[in-house]
């Protein structure tokens, strides 16, 4: 990336850094190795470098474009929350933890090793490289793979970036209109639109189409946030106005109707048939070439039921669950598995780009509730075996940090383990995909198994040990709290 275009801030150095609380003089300049601190998000190794061709600066910021080590972000970080990597390596090694991490900072030292006695520029090794861009301010990023590593997403329209953004995306309908301009539309919906978009700085140019969203929970919410970062107009709507905190004095039939696309996430099947079915429903608002995408985790007939009478009044359907939870759905890398109308599977591009890493077209409708079900039968079943380890370990007289040490240095290895794991044994419990949703999801894949006669025992018994959970009051906590089922 050395040689592509602009420099991210200047070539004079910005003498600054933290120590012990004040500010202590330091030179950082471009192919500098740093510690870079991005929102809530650990200090973490990365590199100054040139950014892309035509990739702005944030107005008003002294920063430095980085690209991180371990992962496919690159950001524009402040001046302030860099700390040069040799003087500060041994402290963040000792507060951080965790196999991503090592592997970064394992990269950095490869990275070294390699450029030790070379006199030339110096690259970070990594899967993907920019290889150009397009003339403009819009145009997309192109990756080419190195000849030494493959590239994690053959797709280069899904590649996530960070850029210019720096603050965690908003979780609520309140929070977002802090940061965004809201303007009332004769229809008395409110449409909302980002004061500072980002898809010029980023690889998304978005649609020209008008944007619903009906349903702003724990999913909704974040998607939301990314929409609107990239560039999107979006007209929402919440059912509880009161947990958004906002006034919402607006229908489902009105958004549908003022709106080309209106995607919807709601908790479950009955939701999902009220919120098209219902008085002032979306039904109530599909012409003849109006869009609904239901993003929903629901059963196969619901979905096909809701496709149906969209369908009958004109309208066109697509299904779009999407696989991940809160976090992955703030920091915009969801996986989206859709089917039903392939057309309309197109016109989402660049929504789908905005919420997610990667989507999946699965065909008729149907096909992505099915598999939705399968993906979340088997996380959900993966939790409950993981939480009975702990258990048996812990009755066992056996310490439940070194079974994890060792899980985490296995086969099993993943970031869905270690989280979960530290929600345990920190005893913290906040949602990020509820309890009473996986069971939920459980329930209808063991249907889905009856309905084609085919056996789901493990299912089976995981769904017993979160009804057993949900019993002891822990519906609305994370699944992770599937372990109180074990100790109780």
């Amino acid at each position: 990336m050395g040689g592509a275009g602009a420099t991210c801030c200047s070539r004079r150095p910005v003498r600054r850094r933290w120590l012990g609380g004040k500010m202590a003089a330091v030179s950082l300049r471009l192919g500098d190795l740093v510690w870079g601190k991005l929102g809530r998000y650990p200090p973490w190794p990365g590199k100054i470098v040139n950014p892309p061709k035509d990739l702005k600066k944030p107005r008003g910021k002294k920063c430095f474009f980085v690209k991180f080590f371990g992962t496919e972000d690159h950001a524009w970080i402040k001046v302030e929350q860099l700390k040069p990597y040799h003087a500060h390596k041994e402290e963040m090694i000792k507060i951080n933890k965790g196999k991503r991490f090592q592997q970064a900072v394992d990269a950095v030292e490869e990275f070294l090793r390699r450029a030790k006695g070379k006199d030339q520029d110096l690259t970070i090794p990594e899967s993907s490289t920019v290889k150009g861009m397009m003339a403009g301010p819009m145009a997309a990023f192109k990756w080419q793979p190195t000849a030494s590593e493959p590239v994690k997403d053959a797709d280069p329209h899904f590649h996530h970036f960070l850029l210019s953004q720096t603050e965690k995306p908003a979780v609520c309908y309140q929070a977002i209109t802090k940061k965004l301009k809201i303007c009332e539309e004769e229809t008395g919906s409110t449409s909302i639109q980002a004061a500072d978009s980002t898809a010029v700085n980023g690889s998304i140019t978005p649609t020209d189409k008008k944007i619903g969203f009906l349903g702003l929970g724990l999913m909704g919410s974040g998607i939301v946030s990314n929409l609107l970062k990239m560039g999107h107009t979006v007209t929402v709507w919440n059912r509880t106005a009161e947990k958004e905190g906002a006034r919402l004095g607006r229908t489902p039939a009105e958004v549908v109707s003022t709106c080309d696309i209106t995607f919807a996430c709601v908790s479950d099947p009955k939701a999902a048939k009220d919120l098209v079915l219902g008085p002032s429903g979306v039904l109530q608002g599909i012409r003849p070439g109006k869009c609904y995408v239901d993003m929903s985790t629901v059963d196969a007939d619901t979905v096909t039921e809701l496709a149906q009478v969209i369908v009958s009044r004109g309208g066109r359907f697509l299904e779009a669950p999407v696989s991940g939870n809160q976090q992955l759905s703030n920091d915009g890398m969801l996986v989206i598995l859709a089917a039903g109308d392939r057309g309309l599977y197109e016109d989402c591009s660049s929504c789908f780009q905005a919420m997610g890493k990667t989507s999946f077209f699965l065909g008729e409708v149907g096909n992505a509730a099915k598999m939705m079900l399968i993906v979340n039968m088997v996380q959900g079943s993966f939790m409950a075996t993981i939480a009975e380890g702990l258990t048996l370990a812990q009755v066992t007289g056996q310490s439940q940090q070194t079974l994890l040490d060792i899980l985490n240095q296995g086969q099993l290895a993943s970031i869905f383990l270690d989280q979960k794991c530290q929600n345990i044994l920190q005893g913290n419990f906040k949602p990020d995909f509820y309890l009473k949703y996986i069971q939920k999801d459980l329930r209808l894949a063991i249907a889905l198994g009856d309905a084609v006669n085919h056996p789901t025992p493990m299912a089976a018994a995981a769904n017993e040990v979160y009804k057993r959970a949900k019993a002891l009051d822990q519906s609305d906590n994370d699944m992770s709290a599937v372990y109180r089922a074990y100790i109780h």
